[in-house]
């Protein structure tokens, strides 16, 4: 099983897998017009995502934009997190690159008081299975936090891997972004089977992860991140209640008008998963910036039709248009 906290952080952080029940918010990290982080603005957007219902904070993940940020700024922006959260709501931080740097931020995480690690895959390289387990073997031995290993690109795990990572101290869980569901039944499948003391979670970790929420419900996986939940909270909250209740109709209904036409809208530009985020809490009140290079900023034209979308989201959740998140 997971160990305890050390005893220094004991009372401050409870078993981050008990608090992780609900919608999970990846904030958007923002920036000034120079380029320069804005912690006042991502203040503001955490605090809203808290108020309007989130379960935990995933800062400076991948929407976070993780790859941009310098350890300082990541530092700052975790440490501010924690403190809007005020233990309200666990906050998760993002841990990458080579095994060095992942400790490294690791590090910095913890120092800033997260209550875990979102470990994203190592940079660029395609490494073998026990490159991968030794990797995040190192990283979880090397922090107190617990740690939720990132499926995606180049770090997909064989059954028996994700067998192993799980018995791994420290390792908590495993976010799928490949959205492969016969790799996804077999891994928990092989789980239960060679891991079954272990309480594993698993997370719908797709762009837009409520288009596949239901595929997932059926392999019992309950938990996603919800990109939309940045900057359409109300439409985010309105599907996880409609999901987790059984209400079919409003699941397929928020599918088809909204949900489908999102994904489609932002399979039109590469790096959309991000700035069309980003760019949906600047529609909706909040000014966090633009995107950093490498990524880029939306078509004109498709941002009409982001702002057209949320509209029609809204009201068809019953939220007037127009409202700030």
């Amino acid at each position: 099983m997971t160990p305890a906290p050390p005893p220094a952080a004991a009372g401050k952080h409870p078993h981050l897998a008990d608090r992780l029940d609900g919608l999970l918010f990846f904030p958007v990290t923002a920036y000034a017009p120079d380029g320069a982080l804005d912690l006042t603005a991502f203040r503001a957007h955490v605090r809203a995502g808290i108020d309007a219902g989130a379960a935990a904070v995933f800062a400076c993940c991948g929407t976070g934009e993780f790859h941009a940020l310098t350890p300082e700024e990541f530092a700052d922006c975790v440490a501010a997190a924690v403190e809007e959260a005020a233990d309200r709501v666990p906050v998760v931080a993002g841990a990458g690159y080579g095994t060095a740097l992942a400790t490294r931020f690791a590090r910095l995480a913890h120092e800033a008081g997260a209550d875990g690690l979102l470990a994203m895959p190592p940079y660029l390289v395609v490494a073998g299975q026990e490159g991968l387990l030794r990797h995040y073997t190192e990283l979880a031995a090397a922090t107190p936090l617990p740690v939720i290993v990132y499926q995606r690109d180049n770090a997909v795990f064989a059954p028996a891997t994700v067998a192993a990572l799980a018995r791994t101290e420290g390792i908590i869980g495993l976010k799928d972004g490949i959205g492969d569901l016969d790799l996804m039944q077999r891994i928990i499948s092989t789980v239960r089977t060679e891991a079954p003391d272990e309480d594993f979670l698993y997370f719908n970790g797709l762009p837009t992860a409520e288009l596949t929420g239901p595929a997932y419900l059926g392999l019992g996986v309950r938990l996603y991140s919800s990109a939309v939940f940045a900057f359409a909270p109300e439409v985010a909250v309105a599907f996880h209640r409609a999901l987790t209740c059984g209400d079919d109709d409003t699941v397929q209904r928020l599918t088809d008008g909204f949900y489908r036409p999102l994904v489609e809208l932002r399979n039109q530009g590469r790096g959309y998963a991000v700035s069309l985020v980003k760019a949906g809490v600047r529609l909706r009140g909040l000014d966090v910036g633009e995107v950093r290079p490498p990524l880029g900023e939306p078509d004109p034209a498709h941002l009409t039709e982001l702002a057209e979308l949320i509209d029609h989201g809204l009201a068809l959740v019953g939220h007037p248009a127009g409202t700030d998140a």
